[in-house]
């Protein structure tokens, strides 16, 4: 779909440019957008190693894992249908983290995992349970206590203070994630089963 979408945008471009007399316009443009894309990839990426490298210092130091583990008191009452199962819930953690800490790269693997296991648990059916769509809205509004992308493109553009959205964000995030998860639980299919509910549930299948 994307690439349709521009490709119907470089199509009308070049005929509006051939109509108008303009095609030594849209060349230039053309040339000077390449350039300003290396430069700005360039300096993302050298913005990126750099965070990218102080996650995975936080990594090795167990900041990211002691965060995790924090998380899943929360995160039990968002997937209640799979708060018995400690290792989805440990993949589950470890990218809420990871997208807190504002690198979705190190988040993605887990969020991935997580998945996978969810839809195995969910019988590898076509049809989505709860607690693989609150984890899909988890991932795109996930609260974020660092905007590593978003502060690298203000310094990439310039920014005398490309920090200065640290609070606006947190607190758009907060929101955002907030009413995703309202709206996640109260268009559930599913009720949340309690402890007592669960064991049933448990041992009925060790039976079968």
């Amino acid at each position: 779909m994307i690439g349709k979408c521009f490709f119907w945008i470089c199509s009308v471009s070049m005929v509006c440019s051939v109509i108008t007399g303009n095609t030594s316009k849209l060349a230039s443009a053309v040339f000077d957008g390449c350039a300003d894309s290396i430069e700005l990839s360039l300096s993302l990426l050298g913005m990126m190693c750099l965070w990218c490298g102080v996650i995975e210092v936080f990594r090795d130091a167990g900041f990211v894992g002691a965060l995790a583990r924090r998380l899943s008191f929360i995160l039990k009452r968002l997937f209640p249908d799979c708060a018995d199962d400690s290792d989805i819930m440990g993949d589950i953690a470890s990218s809420v983290a990871a997208n807190m800490l504002g690198v979705s790269s190190a988040a993605t693997p887990f969020a991935l995992s997580a998945m996978e296991k969810l839809d195995k648990r969910n019988g590898c059916g076509d049809t989505a349970s709860d607690d693989m769509v609150t984890l899909s809205l988890l991932g795109c509004s996930s609260v974020s206590l660092f905007p590593t992308t978003v502060v690298t493109l203000r310094y990439a553009a310039g920014s005398e203070s490309p920090y200065a959205v640290l609070v606006p964000v947190l607190i758009c995030s907060v929101i955002c994630t907030s009413f995703a998860m309202l709206l996640s639980r109260l268009t559930a299919k599913n009720k949340p089963l309690g402890k007592e509910k669960r064991k049933s549930l448990g041992k009925r299948k060790e039976r079968l």
